[in-house]
């Protein structure tokens, strides 16, 4: 998958992860959608630090997002990530996005600790849907300008991400997947 072949709104992750789950899927050759897992990054106060994202002021700051959505693929080499909000390289090794993006929570207050939705990407296609609510301020002004195309909607849902968001792990259905810390999460990725 070329980062030129995604469709990318800012500030919209889990739609330009969706898109890039759809392109998986109606791909001939290369990757598969069955190698595939959709991360949603979290915690229980929706501020998770990640490093080397376009949106921080400088290269060495982290931005404080309330969650973040990656891709990733599961190869014979390794994991790969694919984020369209990195500054790193697209697509990036599991191992360099983890060390680089995550860092380590040792250096962490324990309320910023991320947590790690891993959801089948192939489940996050069919359920999935946001009818994009949480980007509108009081006055219904959005804070960030949504994508052009129409919402993401699901035959169940008009809107459901902030199940996808959530880090609780309590009567969750089975496709909304597990959540790991950051150790289990490099643990799966790294072997």
């Amino acid at each position: 998958m070329l980062q030129e072949d995604c469709k990318y709104t800012k500030c919209y992750c889990e739609e330009n992860v969706w898109w890039m789950c759809h392109n998986l899927s109606n791909e001939k050759t290369g990757d598969k959608i069955s190698d595939a897992d959709v991360i949603f990054i979290s915690n229980e106060i929706r501020a998770v630090p990640i490093w080397c994202q376009r949106s921080a002021s400088n290269a060495a700051a982290p931005v404080v997002w309330d969650y973040h959505a990656i891709l990733a693929v599961k190869r014979s080499s390794g994991a790969t990530i694919y984020d369209l909000d990195t500054r790193l390289p697209f697509p990036c090794s599991f191992t360099e996005y983890s060390s680089q993006s995550f860092q380590s929570d040792d250096m962490l207050k324990p309320q910023y600790h991320r947590k790690f939705r891993i959801v089948k990407a192939e489940d996050f296609l069919m359920h999935f849907a946001s009818d994009r609510s949480h980007m509108l301020k009081e006055d219904g002004e959005w804070m960030s300008p949504p994508p052009t195309y129409p919402p993401i909607l699901s035959n169940s849902s008009s809107n459901n991400l902030q199940s996808f968001i959530s880090m609780n792990c309590s009567d969750t259905p089975v496709w909304l997947g597990e959540v790991l810390t950051l150790q289990q999460l490099n643990h799966r990725y790294s072997n």
